[in-house]
């Protein structure tokens, strides 16, 4: 098991300058790398990222001898990083390589695990010394390497570390989740939460602070001031985010041993005009990928219903559909008059949430079981009998 701990670290302005240096360098060699590489490329010839490696030490002392003033992880990585890109490239995996921008590209250099050394709440860096660190790493393993970058004004230590597997505990309880944009998530045990919506809620500083960016002449340091204060209101609204979905996903990991969960058309709803901030603002694409890494860490296992399923249509009692159904439609009213909950005013995402526990079921085979408890709202137990 690899996991990666990010610490801010609290470097001198030498150090900074240290860190800008070997950004820089890092970004020229990936430029200079992929610049050969298509030329190679376009002369016939097969270029590879050790023969790219090699020919720029051969040029190095000569024409850039500036590199040689930071780590020499910082030259030789950025080629071997393009490599794995183009590799990624040719099987259809991602995008072709692009140059990377001064002004838009994220400062970052990597650092070996044989390059740097951990001490109490700090970082050794080859050519520099130590760094001072925000906190402890807190996992005990192998130390696998470590990429320094910035954002906004701070400069943040990602430390990769190896560690043995371990035996998940077995939990037994099932979940059902509907998420949406009024209410976040709601579980099929009818808890809410509710969606802070932080970006919505700074757009009035963001407006003022884009405003003030804009009336800047470019290239002055006032407008570098200005938009150094548009990257720290952006790193908050994230910060806040990040924090709300990772409690979240962590209590859903910790006490179910399977989630049931539609199958959302992300990039379908970042077309609606609409409704495409208020979805990115969300993050539902997140907090689906740390669902699914959490829960699969702990040796639960996330169960995707079809898109399609009408889980808000649907009664979960009796199976009536409604067809006219509208979004504004908040509340559920069962029109079936042998359902027990005929014409019982249901919240609209509890409903939709048991649905999708009850498909879920269905899907992993379980569902035989599981329809009487489906009813009550209760979690579902998933060693009881299938039969």
């Amino acid at each position: 098991m690899i996991k990666a701990h990010k610490i801010r670290l609290h470097p001198t302005p030498e150090q900074v300058n240290y860190f800008v240096k070997a950004a820089g360098t890092s970004r020229f060699v990936w430029n200079w790398a992929l610049a050969e590489w298509n030329r190679q490329y376009e002369a016939g010839k097969k270029p590879t990222a050790l023969k790219l490696k090699k020919q720029f030490n051969e040029i190095r002392r000569e024409h850039f001898p500036w590199t040689w003033e930071v780590t020499k992880n910082a030259s030789d990585q950025p080629i071997l990083e393009l490599g794995k890109a183009f590799t990624a490239f040719f099987e259809g995996r991602a995008r072709r390589p692009r140059f990377k921008s001064k002004k838009r590209s994220k400062p970052s250099f990597y650092l070996a695990n044989d390059q740097l050394e951990l001490g109490d709440h700090r970082i050794w860096v080859p050519k520099l010394g130590w760094v001072n660190m925000a906190e402890n790493l807190r996992f005990q393993g192998k130390l696998t390497g470590a990429r320094i970058t910035k954002t906004a004004d701070w400069w943040f230590v990602s430390l990769t570390i190896e560690l043995p597997d371990e035996l998940p505990e077995k939990r037994q309880a099932a979940v059902g989740i509907d998420v949406g944009l009024n209410r976040l998530v709601t579980l099929s045990t009818a808890e809410g939460y509710e969606n802070q919506a932080f970006l919505k809620t700074a757009l009035g500083k963001l407006r003022q602070a884009n405003k003030c960016l804009h009336r800047r002449v470019k290239g002055s340091k006032n407008r570098e001031k200005a938009r150094r204060q548009v990257a720290r209101l952006h790193y908050r609204i994230t910060c806040l985010r990040d924090d709300v979905l990772h409690k979240l996903t962590t209590r859903l990991a910790n006490c179910y041993g399977m989630v049931g969960i539609e199958d959302l058309n992300l990039k379908g709803f970042l077309k609606n005009r609409k409704l495409a901030r208020s979805f990115s603002d969300a993050a539902l694409g997140k907090l689906l990928n740390l669902l699914n890494a959490k829960v699969e860490q702990r040796g639960g296992q996330v169960q995707k219903v079809g898109r399609f399923f009408p889980s808000s249509k649907t009664c979960h009692a009796c199976g009536w559909k409604w067809e006219d159904m509208e979004v504004s439609d908040r509340v559920f009213l069962c029109q079936n008059p042998t359902c027990a909950y005929h014409q019982f005013e249901q919240d609209r995402d509890h409903n939709a949430s048991l649905n999708v526990l009850h498909e879920a079921l269905r899907l992993i085979g379980l569902i035989d079981q599981a329809v009487d408890d489906i009813g009550s709202g209760d979690d579902v137990n998933l060693t009881a009998d299938a039969g």
